[in-house]
């Protein structure tokens, strides 16, 4: 029955009610995002992407002409620059520590700027370069949403929030695939050869992913699950566990993991990944991926290696006795593979750089010995 309804509505109406529900959606889960999670950047960004899907859902429906109108322009503009929202997106869904920084903030600049140029100069005096930079845009559209795509699937194994990690379909597979066939379907000329069928395919589309983005981010395990709280357990050491939230057998697991990375030092293996502790621990991957995760709170496997890192190249940087040994040499025995993801590291939990913390640390005052003395011995001599 609903089939046969849906049947009777002309299509350029369907494609309309498909839009303005999508774009209802998208607006709605951009200002909760905003109001419950505004100190995290996944959220700024997630809203911002939003917001820009929201355009495009506008600025691609039928009989929308980019030319003769500056408003309209803009919106094409600001739903064009919305793919490397989308990327950074990815960047910090999956990276509780990212921050965005200003080449990334410069190419987003660049796309917008680029659209501006095609719809209000080169397109209007009909250029020959107008269909060369369009061209690009959609190459570029292509571009980043296979490098969320890249991000997506490489960062996969290290997250330890088992519902992020199912989410990752909704949230970013299937805003990828999206923008992956809309972008090839330009460049091939799709839209032009059937654009009635195009639009409302893509009016589908997008409505579906507004429900399927809105339910992951409002739904019950979805806002707190992606979205880091602020003051969470990140590289700056390693927290203590809450035995009264884990059962005996995950306390003794907890114990044989903290000996495992304390004595054997096992955070030092090249490329550890969470698989490999789980086999050395004879345990399950979810179910050490759990107890990282809910026990000492990390949401992410390389951030729990770093924070023993980080811990013995402070202590090795400290240590007058190895004031000759090259940083370099430090942070590989402690298990970094190179200098860069080190002083990232380093920086991002110390807020210095090592050499200045090793200047620090070798040029503060000893600390005075404590002498004790009994209770006894002061009755005394009073």
């Amino acid at each position: 029955m609903l089939g046969a309804m849906l049947s009777e509505i002309p299509v350029p109406e369907l494609d309309v009610a498909l839009r303005g529900g999508g774009v209802v959606l998208l607006l709605l889960v951009a200002s909760l995002l905003l109001r419950d999670f505004s100190g995290s950047w996944a959220a700024r960004l997630g809203a911002l992407f939003a917001v820009g899907a929201a355009a495009f859902a506008v600025s691609s429906g039928p009989g929308f002409g980019a030319g003769g109108s500056a408003w309209r322009v803009a919106l094409l503009a600001f739903s064009e620059g919305d793919n490397v929202i989308f990327w950074l997106f990815a960047l910090a869904l999956f990276n509780d520590d990212f921050r965005p920084r200003v080449w990334q903030a410069a190419i987003w600049a660049t796309v917008v700027l680029a659209t501006l140029v095609c719809g209000l100069a080169l397109q209007p005096l009909h250029s020959p370069f107008a269909a060369l930079l369009d061209a690009g845009l959609g190459t570029a559209a292509f571009c980043f949403a296979g490098l969320a795509v890249v991000q997506t699937v490489s960062s996969w194994s290290a997250d330890l929030v088992e519902g992020r990690r199912r989410l990752r379909v909704v949230v970013v597979g299937v805003s990828a695939g999206f923008i992956l066939v809309h972008a090839l379907a330009n460049l091939v000329g799709l839209r032009g050869a059937a654009p009635e069928a195009f639009s409302l395919a893509a009016a589908t589309g997008l409505a579906a992913i507004a429900a399927g983005v809105a339910w992951s981010f409002l739904g019950v395990a979805g806002g707190e699950t992606l979205f880091a709280s602020p003051g969470r357990a990140s590289a700056a050491g390693p927290p203590m566990p809450r035995p009264a939230d884990l059962s005996a057998a995950d306390r003794r697991l907890l114990a044989s993991v903290e000996q495992a990375m304390r004595t054997d030092r096992v955070y030092r293996q090249d490329g550890l990944t969470i698989g490999e502790l789980a086999l050395k621990q004879g345990v399950k991957e979810h179910r050490l991926r759990r107890l990282i995760n809910q026990g000492l709170g990390y949401r992410n496997f390389n951030s729990f290696l770093n924070s023993y890192r980080i811990a013995e190249v402070r202590a090795c940087l400290a240590d007058p006795g190895q004031a000759a040994v090259p940083i370099l040499t430090i942070a590989l025995d402690a298990g970094f593979s190179s200098l860069g993801p080190f002083n990232r590291t380093f920086r991002q939990v110390t807020g210095t750089t090592p050499t200045a913390y090793r200047r620090w640390a070798l040029e503060r005052p000893a600390p005075e010995p404590t002498i004790a003395v009994s209770a006894s011995r002061i009755s005394k001599s009073a």
